[in-house]
This record gives structure tokens, C-alpha cells and sequence, in this order.
């Protein structure tokens, strides 16, 4: 009985570490953070750098201090910047891509609170690989309101 026991232990701990952890470990996120807001503002924008080892795609976002979260991209259309959503985001293989302002990123809409300088915002990234979804969970630092620094400039 206590050797089944024990292969029952290592099954559910060899399972629980198996595809899913190695599946969170490859997509890499860097230099998380979520632009600060002004007292009545109700959307912000979250920014970070993304690197998947094997590919895979950003299919959604979420976070409790939004009531929708978006992911966005700005292009220039007839001589117009435009935001819009998207539905996905390839992560290439090997390739960082940046959610930056001005291009793809994170659209918080419906907050429910002011974003303040020095506060840390919690994100969920929905991931999809091979036809799995999961989720990675990402502290952004909040900067300033007029902070236009990339994040090559951070330390």
C-alpha cells in the first residue's frame, strides 16, 4: 500500500511539472510595466518584451484592475496613427517581440482604480502552443503618466 502511495505521489508530481512547466517556461517576459494614469482616466497601456522558445501565440490578457483587457496594435493608416484589437499575436521562435508604445500592446480598459507611479499591476497573459492554452502570471511596475523611456533604458 505505501509503495502505492508513493508511485501515485510521483505520477501527480511528474505530471503537474511535465508539459505544462515546460510549456510557462517557454515564453519569457521582460520589463513588464503599465503606464501610469491621471484620477479620471479609465484605460492605460501595458508594455513588455515577450520571447518564446518554440513559438506560440499571445491570444489574450487579463488583470483584476480592468474590466476588459485588450491586446492592441497602432499602425499608421492614410497618414493616421490607428489602435485596434487583435485577436492573436505570433510569438516567433527565438524572437523577442516588444509590446511597446506606438505598436502592440496591452489595451486596460474599465479601470476601476487610478494606476500610480511605483505601483505593481498584476497581469495574466493567456498563451497558446501546440494547440494548448495556458497562463503566465506577470507583476508590471506602474511608471509615471509621461514616461517614454523603452526598455533598453531600464535597469
Amino acid at each position: 500500500m505505501r509503495r502505492f502511495a508513493i508511485a501515485s505521489l510521483l505520477a501527480a508530481l511528474l505530471t503537474s511539472f511535465g508539459a505544462a512547466g515546460a510549456f510557462a517556461a517557454d515564453v519569457k517576459v521582460e520589463g513588464a510595466w503599465v503606464r501610469g494614469t491621471t484620477p479620471s482616466q479609465k484605460a492605460t497601456g501595458a508594455f513588455m518584451r515577450l520571447t518564446s522558445a518554440q513559438g506560440a501565440t499571445l491570444v489574450g490578457a487579463s488583470s483584476p484592475i480592468a474590466g476588459k483587457t485588450e491586446v492592441h496594435e497602432m499602425k499608421m493608416v492614410a497618414d493616421n496613427m490607428k489602435m485596434s484589437p487583435v485577436q492573436k499575436l505570433a510569438l516567433p521562435a527565438g524572437k523577442t517581440v516588444e509590446l511597446k508604445p506606438g505598436g502592440y500592446h496591452v489595451m486596460l480598459l474599465d479601470l476601476k482604480a487610478p494606476v500610480n507611479d511605483g505601483d505593481i499591476v498584476k497581469l495574466t497573459l493567456e498563451i497558446e502552443q501546440g494547440g494548448k492554452r495556458e497562463q503566465i502570471t506577470v507583476d508590471a511596475a506602474v511608471r509615471p503618466l509621461g514616461d517614454t523611456t523603452t526598455h533598453e533604458h531600464m535597469h
